[in-house]
């Protein structure tokens, strides 16, 4: 996938998303979107406590190396907006990846985090790499279950008993 490329997802309720590299012509937007993701989300998804995501947050969304690391945004086509964000970022073997996913809070549970899901697993294997991987907070039990639902097996986070990490192997 190039960085002009769009691809279209639709999801199990009907949403048609347009899926898109962030850039940095996206830092309000993002910006805007992560104001809209539930509190809960937006510290399960940094790992912080903070009624606002920060500038240092986004920019390594809207900068992404595009070979290590790279940015989705889902947007919804019918209203343009972001509703989702999706990270990969590889390891140095580019042999396994780790993913974030966020959804913005008026589109939960209608099918976007799982295409959003499906659409980076699909991209980390195109490019190779062998094993996606997600750490959560344990409480993130929306997360969890649909990373299980898609494949993914749990093991504990070593050192942290408050994390775990989930884990899907291709090929």
């Amino acid at each position: 996938m190039s960085l002009n490329d769009v691809i279209t997802l639709s999801t199990r309720s009907g949403i048609e998303l347009e899926v898109r590299p962030a850039n940095e012509g996206d830092e309000a937007d993002l910006t805007s979107f992560f104001e809209q993701v539930t509190d809960e989300d937006r510290r399960f998804r940094f790992f912080a406590a903070a009624d606002r995501v920060s500038a240092q947050q986004i920019a390594p969304l809207v900068t992404a190396d595009h070979f290590r690391t790279e940015s989705w945004l889902g947007v919804n086509k019918a209203s343009g907006e972001i509703v989702a964000s999706g990270v990969l970022a590889y390891d140095d073997s580019l042999e396994t990846a780790e993913v974030a996913i966020s959804v913005r809070a008026d589109h939960k549970g209608k099918g976007v985090g799982w295409a959003m899901l499906d659409f980076l697993g699909k991209q980390a294997q195109t490019r190779g790499c062998r094993k996606v991987m997600s750490i959560e907070s344990r409480e993130n039990s929306a997360a969890i279950e649909v990373e299980r639902d898609k494949g993914f097996t749990p093991e504990s986070f070593p050192g942290d008993p408050t994390l775990v990490v989930l884990s899907k192997t291709f090929g």
